[in-house]
Order: structure tokens, then sequence, then C-alpha cells
């Protein structure tokens, strides 16, 4: 029979030292380190409670089980040249798998910030880790390594073991999801920079976890042992295949990019695309969103804004000019009308005062003459609708005040007897 592990020999001298008078010091001990650890850690937890960074928010994690190690293993040392400290050696690595515990489940909250699974994800990461933890002090994790290595398959000319399969899984996941934070920090600091162009931190950030993802993957994968080799038949069949049978999503990823990178359009830009019109609120690689003001939002693919016209009405310059027409009778006062129309809408906080609002007479219509005004504004994100009604109002007043009247259409019927 082997002999026992060091994790085993602690658990028979932590029961031989518990018949010991002096147990007691190692507990007092570790109370101690734990009570003055909870007292830093909420400490800690005050002083930063403003900071909303993700170090603040990490670090108020991690802020008890860290300082807890620090202090047991300070206690190990001073107590250890007087008694066993079985105690607290066991207390290590249980506040050790604390600290892995909390610290995998923040940088899985910060790479998925609007993730509604983390709370069972949670639970299942405390319950491995305790469970492995339980399994090397109890000195079962060397059984349960050999039993799953002796679960074997091939991929090609490679032997593949459970053991290995599951280590890959990990590592795996850990090594994408600290990527992921990575580039949530990349992210953060690239939207900061008001210098740099929107479309420009976008393509950043996309860029960023797409090599940042692929990188993780190979380099756990490379940690793990697997010969990347023995995928590649796999992979160059799953590369033709996406290639056929993907086309149209591949086309718009490509296409995203070409808008992200070119700046035709960004976000904020008011674009009609065939009927559809409304402001540009998201770019994504694979869609565009445009909310229209009546709240309805439209998903365009990009491969649509890339093949087609599209009407960027703040390409250049948000200014953009709208028009409104109203139609006066034959005797009304028509330069009387169109400066009452002018100062209306110079009177309108959003109408720009250069170019100036002009009016125009239009139409000599059947039943009135026709006078269009023109005006300019330079937040069309705000609505045109709202505005072009608000001035149609103090228009009408204005007639209304002046004796300007806007008729309607008239029709006279004679009936005609003996017929």
């Amino acid at each position: 029979m082997s002999e026992k592990s060091q994790a085993l020999r602690l658990i028979n001298n932590l029961l031989a030292d518990i018949r010991e008078p002096d147990f007691i010091w190692q507990v007092a001990a570790l109370i101690v380190c734990i009570g003055t650890a909870l007292l830093i850690a909420r400490w800690w937890r005050s002083r930063h409670a403003e900071g909303s960074g993700r170090l603040n928010d990490a670090s108020a994690r991690l802020a008890f089980p860290l300082t807890g190690m620090v202090l047991t293993g300070i206690a190990i040392t001073v107590l250890d040249n007087f008694q066993h400290t079985h105690l607290l050696k066991l207390a290590m690595p249980l506040l050790g798998s604390m600290a892995l515990v909390r610290g995998v489940i923040f940088v899985l909250r910060q790479a998925f910030p609007k993730a509604t699974w983390l709370t069972a994800w949670e639970r299942i990461i405390a319950t491995l880790v305790w469970g492995w933890l339980a399994l090397y002090i109890t000195d079962l994790a060397p059984y349960v390594i050999d039993a799953m290595e002796r679960v074997q398959f091939h991929i090609g000319k490679q032997h593949i073991d459970l053991w290995t399969v599951l280590r890959g899984i990990v590592t795996v996941f850990l090594t994408v999801v600290f990527a992921l934070w990575i580039a949530g920090v990349v992210e953060a600091r690239l939207m900061r920079i008001q210098t740099l162009d929107a479309n420009l931190r976008i393509v950043g950030v996309r860029v960023a976890k797409a090599v940042l993802t692929v990188v993780a993957i190979l380099a756990s994968l490379a940690l793990v042992g697997i010969d990347m080799t023995a995928l590649s038949v796999f992979t160059g069949a799953l590369g033709v295949g996406l290639g056929f049978g993907l086309q149209k999503i591949a086309s718009n990823y490509v296409s995203g990019f070409i808008i992200l990178l070119d700046r035709s359009i960004r976000i904020g830009n008011i674009v009609q695309v065939g009927s559809d019109v409304g402001e540009v609120t998201q770019i994504t690689t694979r869609y565009t969103v445009l909310r229209h003001p009546g709240g309805t939002e439209f998903i365009v693919p990009n491969e649509t804004l890339i093949g087609t016209t599209v009407q960027n009405q703040t390409y250049s310059n948000s200014q953009i000019r709208l028009a409104t027409s109203v139609g006066v009778a034959y005797d009304s006062d028509l330069e009387l009308a169109g400066r009452l129309m002018v100062e209306a809408a110079k009177a309108h906080p959003r109408v720009l005062a250069e170019p100036a609002p002009k009016f125009f007479l239009t139409q000599f219509a059947d039943s009135a003459i026709n006078l269009e005004l023109g005006f300019w504004i330079n937040d069309p994100e705000e609505g045109k609708g709202n505005i072009v009604s608000d001035i149609n109002f103090a228009i009408w007043r204005a007639f209304k005040e002046n004796g300007i009247s806007i008729p309607f259409p008239q029709r006279e019927v004679r009936v005609l007897s003996g017929i």
C-alpha cells in the first residue's frame, strides 16, 4: 500500500491535535485570522464602494479569502516554532478554494454582464471546486484520475483519455473566460477614448474579442497536450461546410466590418433603406439597428446596406431641410402670409437661423394659393414630425389673428327641374 498523501497525514495529525490542550491556541489563532480578515474586507469594501471599476470590484470580492490566507500564513510562521499548526495548514487550501471560486465568478460576470445563468453556474463552480478539494484532502483524487485515464478513445492516430478531455475542458473554459475579461477591459478603455471614432472603437472591440478568444482556445489545447494536427481534417471539412452553407452570414459579417471601417454609416445617423427610415442605434458585425421616431426598431442585415442605395440624411453633417405647405385664399395678402410663416419658423428653438427659413409660392390651385415654408434643423434624432406640427400650429394661430383664411374646396350643385 502506498504512503499516505500529505493532505491525509494532515487530517490525521489534526485529529491527534484535537486531544491536546494546546489545540485551543490553534482555534483561537484561526478565529483571530478570520475575524481580522472579515474586518479588513469590510473596510476595503466600504473604502471602494464608490468606485465602479473592474479592479475595484475584483478586490472587493477577493479581499476576504486573500487576506485570510495571508494572515493564516503569518500565524503558521509564528506558531510553528512553539506548537503544531495543522488546523491552520488545513484552512489554507479552503481559503484558496474560496478565492478561486470568487475569482472565476467575478471574471464570468465581467465577461457576461447580462447573463442570468450565472447564478446557477456559481453554485456549480463552487460545488466542483469544493468537491475536488474534498477528493484531494481525503486522498481519493489519484484514484479518480487513474480511473478516468483508463477510459481512452482515439482521434486519428492520437490516444486521448477522459482525464485529458476534462482537463482540457476546464483549461479551455478558464482561459476563454480570462480572455473575455481582458477583452472587456480593452472595451472599457477603448470606449473612453473620445478622440477615436466610434466605429473604429467598435471594430477594435470586436477584433480584440475574436483574437483573444482564438488565442485562448489554441493556447489551452496546447497546454493540455492535444496535438492540433489531429484536428486538421475535421477543421478543414468544417471550413468547407461553413463556406458553402453560411455564405449569407459570412457576407453580413464582412459587410459589417466594411461599414465600421469606411464609416459610411455611423451611430446616430438618420438613414433610409427602402421604405424604412430611422436613427442608427447599433452596428454589429452582422446587422444594423434603425430606430424609428415612433419607437419601432428595424434590424437591417449589413449586406443590404452594402449592396443597395442607402439615403444617409446626416452623412457629412446633421443639418436637414424640412418643409410644410399651406393654402391661402386668393384675396389674401401673400407677403403678409409669407412673413407670418417665416416668423413662426424662426420662433421655434430648433430651427436654425442660417440657412434662414424661406417661403415659396408653389401653385395656383383651384381653391387656394399654395405656399411652402422650408426650414433647417441640425438635430433630426429629436424627431421631425413634432417640429413640423409645432410650426403648423403657430402658422394657424398667426393666420387666424391676422385674418388670413385657409380655404377648403367648394362645389356648387345645381338641381335643374323639368328635365
